[in-house]
């Protein structure tokens, strides 16, 4: 079976290069982007099977982003990341599949990646 592909969306280099690594060592094959545009631009040269996105960036933030997938009818599992707690009851947040509270814990991350991409294979 081949290896899920994650695309990892975070302005903060830190941040994306830890969740990259967390995701690497899981066994998926992971990409990033640093941005909304580039993210948008990746999905046309490949597909992904599960997106994470940062909600606060600068061009795009990450409910627009989520929601320009939705439109362009991407078949994408989508996980909302943020720091701020509050988003979860902004109804564009409901374009996403997962809504998860960063922290410097990645297990809720990880086992809600594993439980979306097992309901994608089913």
């Amino acid at each position: 079976m081949e290896k899920p592909k994650i695309l990892v969306v975070e302005d903060e280099d830190n941040m994306r290069f830890l969740i990259s690594e967390e995701l690497s060592d899981e066994g998926y094959l992971v990409d990033t982007a640093a941005n909304g545009s580039e993210c948008l631009q990746k999905f046309e040269e490949n597909p992904y099977d599960l997106v994470t996105i940062d909600i606060e960036m600068p061009d795009m933030s990450g409910l627009e982003l989520a929601g320009a997938l939705r439109e362009r009818k991407v078949p994408v599992r989508i996980i909302l990341l943020t720091a701020y707690s509050h988003y979860k009851s902004d109804l564009s947040s409901w374009a996403a599949d997962a809504y998860i509270v960063k922290s410097s814990n990645f297990l809720e991350l990880k086992s809600t990646i594993k439980e979306l991409l097992n309901a994608t294979n089913h």
